[in-house]
């Protein structure tokens, strides 16, 4: 099922499902509790991103053509960061350069999401999909410079300006893709294939993900993991390709959607 979050003309917000004939149908309750989806079609006047997440965790290096793109060893353990909440963005917002980032290196990063739906912890690696409520597409924006630079050695501030974090446009559920880890994932740039692989290359798959996080530490309903990003970031193009205003950054993943963003200078 894919469940998208919406405005109506009334700026009401909510949930709706779309069922077989691409209608949206008005879903009554918490979709990480108690739900039903109604027969009442949603007006939706503006497309949100499809949750307002409690926690964003984020891994790195998390694909084997990644890292060997930016010169690092493959990993012993997943490579943990956070983003801030603050981050989250819109499908069709805009992806906006903060005017602190003098050098305007700023990246795109093409991820999958999956999005936690019951509360667990200390997760065996066996059981750990069954607490995940669904997927959705993500764009770990990075400004590279506050990432390797300026940021004190850790990724967390270069990672989480405002709108660095769009998510969307819709959830799928879980039952909907039985193998997370078969996915084609792409970036465009202006419509210019960026990135273009799968999730087979996952270095610690989403089930791996999900129990370490889970490791003396409760992930509560509607946690968010950004997964990682394949080869192909602007960072390594050469020359390095760096998101400037004017462009639009689509990412794609099979069976969720598309998720596109404009990118303009803070104002």
């Amino acid at each position: 099922m894919k469940i998208i979050r919406y405005q109506d003309a009334k700026g009401a917000i909510g949930h709706a499902a779309a069922n077989s004939d691409a209608r949206f149908l008005e879903i009554e309750g918490d979709i990480f509790d108690s739900y039903r989806v109604t027969d009442k079609e949603a007006e939706v006047a503006r497309l949100l991103s499809p949750l307002v997440p409690s926690a964003i965790w984020c891994i790195g290096q998390n694909y084997r053509r990644h890292a060997e793109e930016v010169g690092m060893a493959i990993p012993e353990n997943p490579v943990v960061f956070a983003k801030a909440v603050n981050s989250v963005q819109d499908p069709g917002a805009p992806i906006v350069i903060p005017a602190c980032c003098n050098s305007n290196e700023v990246d795109y990063e093409c991820e999958l999401v999956v999005i936690i739906g019951r509360r667990c912890k200390n997760v065996a690696h066996e059981q750990a999909l069954d607490h995940v409520f669904g997927y959705t597409c993500g764009n770990d924006v990075s400004a590279r410079d506050w990432q390797l630079k300026l940021g004190g050695s850790q990724w967390c501030r270069g990672k989480s300006f405002d709108t660095f974090a769009p998510l969307g446009p819709c959830i799928v559920t879980r039952d909907a893709i039985p193998n997370p880890n078969s996915l084609e994932i792409a970036t465009f740039l202006n419509g210019t294939p960026m990135q273009q692989w799968n999730t087979n290359d996952m270095i610690f798959n989403v089930p791996t993900l999900v129990s370490f996080l889970s490791q003396s530490t409760t992930l509560s309903p509607g946690t968010i993991i950004f997964t990682g990003t394949p080869h192909g970031i602007g960072m390594t193009q050469k020359p390095p390709r760096w998101l400037r205003p004017g462009d639009e950054v689509s990412i794609v993943i099979d069976r969720i959607g598309t998720l596109t963003n404009p990118v303009i200078n803070e104002s």
